[in-house]
């Protein structure tokens, strides 16, 4: 019980602070640019032109995208592959950075650690929050999107499912804030961890359902999916803007993501408590 009270108490009383050093954190990464923290859009934007043009355009097999939903045998639903796969990459653009940027955090924030007596916990939650504002500016995007989407389609604009957002988000966030509670000490210890992180990110985005409809696999292959994370999140955000799909109907992946969050979380605050004080050392 120590241990799992340990991270709250350190964030008890810094609540401003920590949105002040968020805010801190993303005007120092967009620092000297012309347009500020709108370059945040810039290179998401750029990836799925790419990705758009090299799979809708290149390989013309993959212009539409047709999903088989659970408990629905006889209903299909057809998209463009541009409008499914931004759906589904949004969240994967906050993912990557939380994993890459999560895992180098206390190396890149040092100084709080070894000059000044700050709850090394809390720099982790400061600077996923200053990642989560991007997020969120994206998905307004990403929403005013699907709203002329569903417009050009003959349809309403907005939808009840859209309010499943608020409870995807906050896992999003909280997930892969857990994980850098791990993955942050052990990357301070050893450079070759955050190394090993950086190169298998390009391969964890080929097999996370970002880029095909995940759904359709059957047996082995779709117990594999159900077990990735990130799938979980790729999915959520179709079914919240897309398929129209509560996240109460798909309880096996709701109880496998439970547990592996428990799990995460445990883990994370089990390493964190472990290493913290032998940080100042190492770096």
């Amino acid at each position: 019980m120590k241990l799992l009270t340990s991270i709250w108490k350190e964030h008890k009383g810094f609540g401003k602070q920590i949105f002040l050093l968020a805010k801190n954190e993303l005007i120092k990464t967009y620092k000297g640019a012309i347009i500020g923290p709108f370059w945040a859009a810039v290179k998401p934007a750029f990836t799925v032109f790419v990705y758009w043009f090299a799979f809708s355009v290149g390989i013309k097999a993959l212009k539409a995208v047709k999903v088989h939903l659970d408990g629905m045998e006889h209903a299909a639903f057809s998209f463009d592959f541009f409008t499914f796969m931004f759906v589904g990459i949004i969240p994967w653009f906050f993912i990557q950075e939380s994993i890459i940027q999560g895992a180098k955090t206390l190396r890149a924030n040092r100084q709080f650690i070894t000059k000044v007596k700050f709850p090394v916990s809390t720099i982790l939650t400061y600077t996923g929050l200053s990642r989560l504002f991007v997020h969120l500016f994206l998905v307004l995007i990403l929403y005013g999107y699907v709203i002329f989407y569903r417009v050009s389609n003959g349809n309403p604009p907005f939808d009840w499912y859209d309010l499943q957002f608020f409870f995807y988000c906050p896992l999003l966030f909280f997930f892969f804030l857990a994980l850098s509670w791990s993955t942050a000490p052990m990357s301070a210890f050893s450079k070759d961890f955050e190394s090993l992180i950086v190169s298998v990110m390009s391969g964890v985005f080929w097999l996370s359902g970002i880029m095909y409809d995940s759904y359709s696999f059957t047996g082995g292959l779709k117990w594999a999916m159900l077990l990735n994370p990130i799938n979980f999140f790729a999915n959520g955000y179709r079914n919240t803007f897309l398929y129209h799909r509560g996240f109460w109907v798909y309880k096996t992946e709701l109880v496998i993501f439970a547990a592996e969050l428990i799990g995460v979380t445990l883990l994370g605050i089990f390493n964190y408590n472990r290493l913290r004080k032998k940080l100042p050392d190492v770096l």
